[in-house]
């Protein structure tokens, strides 16, 4: 979460540039200076980029750990990551520099502090009482391998164990290493010929902190007598050990074992365990040894007050049960219980009411760490049920294949779409509260609702609520509902093209003010969904099927059914979905194994009644279908627009506009027709393209290697930001068009991109169709991959009876303007700079009564009749991934012009709303992200953020108002990050804390019997031993200590705002208290050696008192 330092641009500095690689914001001759009309208010000062808040399941767990006092949980991945969970809405993220696998995690209990030991050998202490942790001290250790620490609590002294056997001690105040060290040929007996191999448990008795016990890897377990510096007992087996654990009265110990046994050892007998047990094994009936089952990886050996203790493993099943998940084992008396997982188990803590190891557990809940989930088990009731978890860790439940993001959405969304949600949850779990509930949520200021949507390869739509740095799921749509599943393999619908996720998630619009949602999927199909309260039952899903081909070969001939339409489109030339609907029958299409596939969608509409719950309802199905032998192309682009009644789509093959409400299609014509006759930027017609590839999710499906990512290339030229685009695993080499490869080159002429012109963008608006029209109407603005922006005239019949039976007119006005590379955003604003936004329809239930309908419905225009005097009342502002223009309407002047990059492209670009004015936001593909003023195109921010090293982030890079953003940071994580100076100003107050002030519970009465006979606890001052008077220093190239940056000097620059004058107080009287605990020390050693000095003086005139001069 750091913050970044950005190079801010001298308001007015562009009107002086004119280089290419600069603004080249020059009004034309003979046009008013339009900035000297708009007056613009946002400077590079309203702008600052940090990152804020990560959501989501950790990425590639490896360790976990959990305060038991501050209910806090931690988890460490494999990429150096650590993520704070405390109760709902109560998360935190931290990155180690290094970037090496966290193998273990220790917190201080209760002090608000946290030990990592990472794979490169390093230890670090974090901080966890700011808002921020960051890292006190680290400690690198040079000549050997960490393998296990324990940390006892209250301690300050941290056990190290390593891979050569050895056991070190770090002072976890000033993490400096005792001259103490335990060296594995002292710990073993003499006559043993081999090494033991690795440390791999240490941990205190429980009554005898003197008394330490140490398992090495091979098998043989050590009780070793601190004071003395010798071994007490050893105890040896056959098979290596994999962990430990103490019963809490000290006098028993359990291990598990590489074979899937259990052996608990009494302490004072060490020759054989007093029991072995193999969970999971077969009892042979002649009294044999049972066979061997896997390993047991882990296990807790927990007390209870009133009943039997508790033996949690994971691991250990017998060798045939290959295939079966990975389990954990619950044994509790004579019961014992086998808990499957969904994933591979990384790790388990079990969950104590006490935080002292020699006082009875009570263990309540199993906090187990899946490889790709959290899992919590209460073990307080029959049946150990799960608790719901309140932490939003599914978003890679299926891979995440889309990503938009809406700020400032109207405040009644959010409560309906989490009513409809409600009825979605599962039942069936823990009636408990979720136990990890540490922290306090920030005081955040940012009061506006914001809603998340994310689309999956299952066809699945997700909707989140993240509102004030929090993310919690709302509502979840299954698309793949609407049509047929396969049951089989045999019984696979023979013309589907894409043999993996065929309902993945491509694309969506949706419009928040109506509730109006289109997705597109890769089976090259899109859905219109209503939103209703009420329940349902379609006796048959509307279906339009649409045959697009683009322009003809020699071998094509126009369908007599009005494939291909003239520029003027009449509405002879619509469908209706009753036309339409044979060509889902076999009969009608054509799919022998003799002849080409043709008329035949990729995906079967289902033929039974669909109920559909309340929430989003199907509207309309539309399906492209095959031409010819030749599968329909990737939809590139999409746009609903509620106010019209209209959907819109496009790909490299032309564009397609459908009326949903009569449920026709209106028109279908391919990308050269868009140009007019006489426009000079007219393409070439060519043949579609021959190849077709299955679809590509943004989810590891694997182990996390890249073949993932390989999936994800983009089949077409269109934006990758806001498409997910289908391709094999397999490099397509003849796909040039692939956006990396292709835009790395300037040239938008080259005959390849000539030949693949798809459509790459909609805009719905209400401006002046043609040059110095003088009224506004209705359009539809177009963008290309070309860099081409073409108006299409919309018009529409008077409301009511008429909407529904008169047909909508469509006219192409031809080419508005042309830039560099594809049209990535399109947007219109008004004379003074304000955004005129598409028009829309509010809400209604389209299952309520006429009457309640007839409340609501009616058309919201976009914007007042313009009352300007000029020529000039509207500006078109158009984004590439090259260059930004903005053109005056209806003139067609350019106003002003800048390119954006020349050496990389623009992955992602939005129009934005920021501090009460507009702006475009784009993220390059060289990591940079910038923000440019409206309608003059000045650079306000320029950041370097990240290099783009992951297609995820480019696929999933999405812009909203108010200065926020997000990306998916891995398959399970989003990121979310602001550009507003402001949001950065007051993060540390909407940051959620930590550590909240609780008392240590207090220690177990030891009983009046057990203190008179000394029974209870024994306590050992580690200071003695440790010390550096007593065990003197330790080799300096041993390990190098490494100040961290989040000392005292870190928490003052990291605090700010009402919190950090607090946090600044305390961090004050920390030093202070500091300050004066140092003096007091230095004073008592001055006070002591003047005692010494004093003593010595004394004895020194005694001696010589009665001597004379010649006797000295």
């Amino acid at each position: 979460m750091k913050k970044f330092n950005i190079r801010k641009v001298l308001d007015g500095l562009t009107a002086a540039s004119s280089s290419s690689s600069s603004s080249s914001a020059t009004a034309q001759p003979g046009t008013p200076r339009e900035n000297d009309v708009v007056q613009e208010t946002l400077q590079s000062e309203h702008f600052q980029l940090c990152k804020t808040v990560r959501h989501g399941f950790p990425y590639q767990p490896s360790s976990m750990a959990f305060d038991p006092v501050q209910k806090i949980l931690a988890i460490g991945t494999q990429s150096g990551a650590l993520r704070l969970f405390g109760r709902a809405g109560v998360e935190c993220y931290c990155q180690h520099e290094s970037g090496a696998a966290v193998i273990q995690l220790q917190f201080l209990i209760n002090e608000g502090a946290l030990v990592s030991a990472l794979a490169d050998d390093s230890i670090h202490l974090w901080n966890l009482r700011q808002k921020i942790p960051a890292i006190l001290h680290s400690l690198k250790f040079n000549r050997e391998r960490i393998t296990y620490c324990h940390l006892p609590f209250q301690s300050k002294w941290l056990y190290i164990g390593t891979e050569r056997g050895n056991i070190h001690i770090v002072n976890v105040e000033s993490f400096t290493l005792s001259g103490y060290v335990i060296m594995w040929n002292k710990a073993i007996e003499l006559s043993t010929k081999t090494h033991p191999g690795p440390v791999v448990h240490i941990s205190d008795n429980p009554m005898d902190e003197g008394k330490l016990l140490i398992g090495f890897e091979c098998g043989v377990v050590v009780l070793w007598d601190l004071k003395c510096k010798k071994a007490d007992y050893r105890y040896n087996y056959d098979e290596a050990i994999h962990s430990v654990d103490w019963h809490h009265e000290g006098k028993q110990f359990v291990c598990s074992h590489s074979d899937g046994t259990l052996t608990t050892w009494n302490v004072r007998a060490p020759a054989k365990p007093a029991q072995i047990i193999t969970p999971h094994g077969k009892q042979p009936k002649d009294g044999k040894k049972p066979e061997p089952c896997k390993p047991i990886l882990k296990v807790e050996y927990k007390t209870t007050r009133a009943g039997d203790p508790f033996h949690v493993l994971s691991g250990g099943l017998s060798y045939d049960t290959v295939g079966r998940r990975a389990c954990l084992t619950v044994m509790h008396g004579k019961s014992t219980a086998v808990l499957e997982m969904d994933y591979p188990i990384v790790d388990f803590l079990t969950l104590c009411e006490t935080p002292y190891p020699n006082d009875f557990q009570e263990p309540y809940a199993v906090v187990v760490l899946l490889e790709k989930d959290l899992v919590v088990i209460d073990l307080g009731q029959i049946g150990y049920p799960i608790f719901e978890n309140p932490y939003p860790l599914t978003i890679h439940e299926s891979p995440v294949t889309c990503c938009e993001y809406f700020a400032d959405c109207p405040a009644e969304l959010i409560p309906a779409l989490y009513s409809v949600g409600s009825r979605q949850k599962r039942q069936g779990y823990s009636k408990k509260e979720w136990p990890i509930s540490g922290g306090n949520w920030g005081q955040g200021t940012q009061s506006y609702p914001e809603i998340i949507i994310t689309g999956h390869a299952d066809g699945s739509i997700k909707f989140w609520d993240a509102s004030a740095f929090m993310l919690q799921v709302l509502y979840k749509l299954k698309t793949a509902k609407v049509f047929e599943r396969a049951r089989g393999k045999e019984e696979k619908p023979s013309a589907d093209i894409v043999e993996e996720d065929p309902f993945a998630i491509q694309t969506l619009s949706w419009c928040p003010e109506s509730r109006m949602l289109c997705v597109a999927g890769v089976s090259a199909h899109v859905i219109a969904y209503r939103f209703s309260k009420q329940e349902v039952t379609t006796e048959e899903v509307q279906l339009l099927e649409v045959r697009m081909q683009g322009e003809f070969t020699d071998g094509d001939s126009p369908d007599p059914g009005g494939d291909q339409t003239p520029t003027q489109l009449t509405p002879g030339a619509s469908s209706s979905p009753q036309e339409s609907e044979p060509l889902a029958q076999p009969s009608t299409g054509s799919n022998s194994s003799d002849g080409p596939r043709d008329n035949i969608p990729c995906l079967q509409v289902r033929s039974s009644p669909l109920k559909q719950s309340p929430g989003y309802q199907v509207e309309l199905v539309i399906q492209l279908v095959w031409v010819s032998g030749e599968p329909p192309q990737p939809i590139t682009s999409l746009a609903i627009n509620s106010s019209y009644g209209l959907v819109v789509f496009g790909n490299s093959s032309g564009l397609a506009v459908v009326d949903y409400l009569q449920k026709t299609l209106l028109l279908n014509m391919g990308t050269t027709e868009l140009y007019s006759p006489s426009d000079p930027y007219q393409r070439q017609p060519r043949s579609p393209r021959k190849q077709r590839q299955p679809s590509g999710a943004l989810g590891d499906s694997n182990d996390g290697s890249n073949t993932s990512e390989d999936r994800c290339k983009s089949p077409t030229s269109a934006k990758m930001s806001r498409k997910i685009s289908s391709s094999s695993e397999k490099p397509d080499m003849d796909a040039k068009d692939n956006s990396f490869t292709r835009s790395r080159s300037s040239s938008v002429t080259s005959i390849d991109r000539e030949s693949r012109e798809a459509i790459s963008a909609f805009h719905f608006c209400e401006s002046y169709p043609r040059k110095n029209d003088s009224l506004i109407s209705p359009c539809l603005l177009v963008g290309t991959t070309q860099g081409s922006v073409m108006m299409v005239a919309l018009s529409l019949p008077p409301g009511g009876d008429q909407r529904l039976q008169q047909p909508v007119g469509i006219s192409s006005c031809g080419t508005l303007v042309s830039l560099k590379g594809d049209i990535l955003t399109m947007a219109l604003l008004d004379s003074t700079g304000a955004l005129l936004p598409p028009s829309y329809e509010p809400w209604y239930d389209p299952n309520a009564s006429d009457e309640e309908k007839e409340k609501t419905r009616r058309r919201r225009p976009a914007s007042p009749p313009s009352s300007q005097e000029g020529p000039d009342s509207q500006f078109a502002v158009l984004c590439s991934e090259k260059q930004a223009k903005v053109v005056a309407m209806p003139s067609h002047t350019r106003i002003y012009k800048h390119n954006i990059t020349e050496s990389s492209f623009v992955l992602r670009a939005d129009v934005v709303q920021m501090a009460g004015a507009n702006c475009i936001a784009c993220f390059c593909a060289n990591g940079h992200i910038m923000t440019l003023s409206l309608p003059s195109l000045r650079p306000l921010l320029d950041v370097n953020y990240l290099p783009l090293t992951d297609m995820r982030i480019a696929r999933t890079f999405s812009f909203s108002n108010l200065g926020q953003a997000l990306y998916l940071t891995s398959a399970t994580e989003i990121q979310r990050i602001t550009y507003s100076q402001e949001t950065c100003d007051n993060l540390q107050e909407m940051l959620s804390e930590l550590f909240t002030p609780v008392e240590t519970p207090e220690a177990p009465n030891r009983g009046f019997f057990k203190g008179l006979f000394g029974g209870g606890a024994q306590s050992l001052d580690r200071e003695d031993l440790f010390g550096e008077t007593a065990a003197g220093k330790a080799s300096r190239s041993l390990a190098q200590h490494i100040p961290g940056p989040g000392g005292m000097e870190g928490m003052k620059g990291a605090a700010s705002g009402v919190v950090g004058d607090l946090a600044r107080a305390r961090i004050a009287l920390d030093e202070r208290g500091q300050k004066l605990g140092e003096l007091e020390e230095r004073t008592a050693a001055m006070m002591a050696s003047a005692d010494s000095f004093s003593k010595h003086a004394h004895d020194m005139m005694l001696k010589y008192k009665d001597k004379k001069w010649y006797q000295l």
